[in-house]
Formats: C-alpha cells, structure tokens, sequence
C-alpha cells in the first residue's frame, strides 16, 4: 500500500504580511483584493507520514480579505521538478499531480449585521479548513474537511493573531481506517510580529499550530496510529512588494497521527516511523 506524504503550505499566515505591501502598491498588482503568488518550495524532512519526506515543488498561493469573506488557499504540484528523496513521488511518477489546501472564513458579524465582538475577541467567523490530495488512486488519496468557529484577537499591539476550533469530516485518507466519518477536532492558532526593516525589505515572523485530537483512528488502526497530533510552523520571511523569501522550521508530533518509533515494512524492509521532530522549508515567491 502506498502513502502520499501530504504537502502542507509553508506560508499559511502570510496573508498579514501580504495585505501591507498590496494594499500600499494595489496599482502592481491583478487584482487589489485577491492577493496571489507563485512559489518555488523545498522541503526536507517533513514528517505528514511514516517516513521522512524531501521535495522541490512549485505552488499556487492565494489569499483574500474582503467584506464578510476571508480566505487562504494555496495549491501545490509535488515533485515537479523530479527532485526528491526516495520516498518521495508526485507528478511524474505515479505520485499526486495535485495538492490543495484552502481556508475559507465567513464572517458571522457582517453577513448578521451585528457586532458580536467583546473583550479581546474583534469578529466571529464560520471557519472551514477544506484539503484535497488528487493521488493516483484510493490508496493515494485524502479528503478532509475541518468545520467551526474561528475568531481575531485585538492584541493592542501590531501583532495579529487568529485562533479557530474544527470539527474534522473525513473521507478518504490514504486507506486509512477512519474514512467516511466524523473522526476528531483541530485548534488551529495563527500569529505575526513584524520585526524590522532589513536590506529594504519588511522582516517578520510569523506562525501557525495545529493541535489534532479526539481521532478513533488508533483505536481502530492499532499501535501504529496516534488519536492526537501537533504540527507547529515558524518562519522569518523577508518580503519586498513582489518578491518575498522564507525560512521555515516546522515541528512535529505524532505527525500524519503516525506513533513514533514504530516499526513498519510496506513491503521494502522494516523501517522505524519517525514522525516526532523538525522538518525545514525554503521559498522564494513572487507576487502578482
């Protein structure tokens, strides 16, 4: 059985970053509220599956802010320039031709007309995460879909934060045993700190954790499986108004809810699931 190692955005909250620089230089860019990219990312050592993942890829990046409608989505090509490690399929060798990930928020304050903000909390929105792995087949193929309540937070200050709680509808996943039902939740935190001005760019760092849990998947999967699992993302990006570069260090436990340390043979030899520690990305993207 074959497992595609899933392709998670690097940038899933630059869209702070992104609106200073396209709201000040509107006239640059396609549109002035559909903010878009197109990325070149290489990763190493991510851990989404049992075993540890090396890619180049290119990607789609897209996000929005517009009345009662607030989105991020971005679409990736794995392996499109058939650099990888061993584990590591997409486009051109029966692997996935496509990877999605959106995040649509529907803000309940505007489409209500009523302010619902108190304290600390700004807005209320409906909040969907919605990810699609094309695969080559069944077995290849995830399908998932994260539904809420999403809010911002006023911190007082220039940084932005956002924090949403899901439920998580699963379809398929990649032959795994929680498919076809409601299977778990997801709190999903989002923050941004401007730092400085560097060789005339904007400096910031920016971050974003997803917290899993409440899965049946290892009481129905076994040992080898998790219920729970963390993936946390931290970058510096440098950004100018079209190109922008980034760091990213992402942590990981119970990564893809696979138990670390356990040991696996999918029909190559045993191998032990390294699904706890840090993979790292590099970008460099364009903005139009």
């Amino acid at each position: 059985m074959k497992y595609k190692i899933m392709m998670a955005g690097a940038l899933a909250a630059l869209s702070w970053t992104h609106v200073s620089i396209a709201e000040t230089n509107s006239s640059e860019y396609v549109s002035d509220w559909w903010h878009q990219s197109v990325n070149v990312v290489g990763s190493y050592h991510t851990r989404f599956g049992p075993q540890l993942n090396n890619d180049v890829y290119l990607e789609y990046e897209a996000f929005a802010k517009k009345d009662w409608f607030d989105f991020y989505g971005y679409i990736d090509v794995p392996k499109v320039f058939g650099v990888g490690n061993g584990n590591d399929v997409g486009a051109w060798d029966d692997g996935s031709p496509f990877f999605m990930e959106i995040e649509p928020r529907f803000s309940i304050d505007k489409l209500t007309g009523t302010n619902l903000g108190f304290g600390p909390f700004k807005e209320w929105y409906f909040a969907n995460n919605y990810i699609y792995d094309m695969g080559d087949n069944k077995a290849s193929r995830q399908n998932t879909w994260y539904m809420g309540l999403g809010t911002d937070i006023d911190t007082h200050s220039d940084v932005g934060l956002s924090l949403n709680v899901y439920a998580k509808y699963q379809w398929e996943n990649y032959g795994a045993a929680n498919e076809d039902s409601w299977d778990g939740y997801r709190f999903k935190v989002k923050y941004f700190v401007p730092l400085t001005q560097l060789w005339g760019g904007n400096l910031t760092y920016i971050g974003f954790t997803n917290f899993d849990w409440g899965s049946d998947l290892a009481d129905k999967a076994g040992p080898s499986r998790t219920s729970n699992s963390i993936a946390s993302s931290h970058i510096l990006s440098l950004g100018y108004d079209h190109w922008h570069y980034s760091v990213v260090a992402r942590y990981f436990h119970n990564g893809g809810q696979w138990n670390d340390g356990t040991e696996l043979n999918f029909g190559k030899g045993n191998f032990n699931v390294k699904s706890d520690g840090f993979g790292y990305y590099l970008v460099v993207g364009y903005n139009f």
